[in-house]
């Protein structure tokens, strides 16, 4: 078990969309310690290529009640990452002193066993490096001494014009992460979206939730 836990958390209320994320997360790690990042068709409509980040976008709800939702795609580094244990070459770890999950190339022969195991669809394989990427926190940017202390964050959190992601240890109770988890409790899942990966959460006021809410009530009242 890890010391500290580093982290991201996303708002999906305020995340708009804009890919801001996608472009700087890019760009940030193309240029830095994870090596160039092959692409193929960045800007199609079905781009291809390796990404540590990406936007889905979808409508969720039925007629007229419907939302557009943005859903930012990466590593979570899982407190118990699923796709540690699976990889045959011990590539894949976590590090004890702050949780984040990373890929050590010198020992990936991509196999693709942790893509599998992955239930967020968050690794990759470099088709010209043939080994597996993912999110690795911008960890030679966080601990970059030689940068301001407000720089040293991810690129994607210092990139997203409406603060939407947030990074931080979510073991300490003082930070703006941990804070922004316990404001979670406010929220509720919608019980449609229970057999997608993602587990989206909606405030409580929302209308769709409050239908859902009341049909679940009606549900369990008449099974008593």
């Amino acid at each position: 078990m890890s010391k500290k836990q580093l982290a991201l958390a996303i708002d999906l209320n305020v995340c708009v969309g804009c890919s801001a994320c996608v472009t700087s997360c890019k760009q940030w790690n193309t240029s830095g310690s994870a090596g160039a990042m092959a692409d193929q068709n960045p800007y199609d409509a079905d781009p291809s290529g390796t990404f540590f980040n990406r936007v889905q976008t979808f409508e969720v709800g039925s007629f007229p009640n419907t939302e557009v939702v943005h859903f930012p795609k990466s590593c979570l580094h899982c407190e118990n990452p699923p796709c540690v244990p699976v990889c045959p070459t011990g590539a894949s770890y976590k590090r004890a002193e702050d949780g984040i999950v990373l890929v050590d190339y010198d020992k990936c022969i991509g196999c693709n066993y942790c893509s599998w195991a992955c239930p967020w669809g968050a690794r990759e394989l470099d088709e010209f490096k043939k080994v597996m990427t993912k999110c690795t926190l911008c960890v030679d940017r966080i601990y970059d001494e030689s940068l301001d202390e407000r720089d040293r964050k991810p690129a994607c959190v210092l990139s997203c014009p409406t603060g939407a992601r947030i990074f931080g240890d979510i073991k300490d109770p003082t930070s703006d992460i941990a804070q922004a988890i316990d404001k979670r409790n406010g929220y509720q899942l919608m019980p449609e979206w229970e057999t997608n990966p993602a587990n989206h959460y909606l405030p409580r006021d929302n209308k769709n939730f409050d239908q859902h809410a009341n049909a679940d009530k009606s549900k369990d009242e008449e099974q008593k």
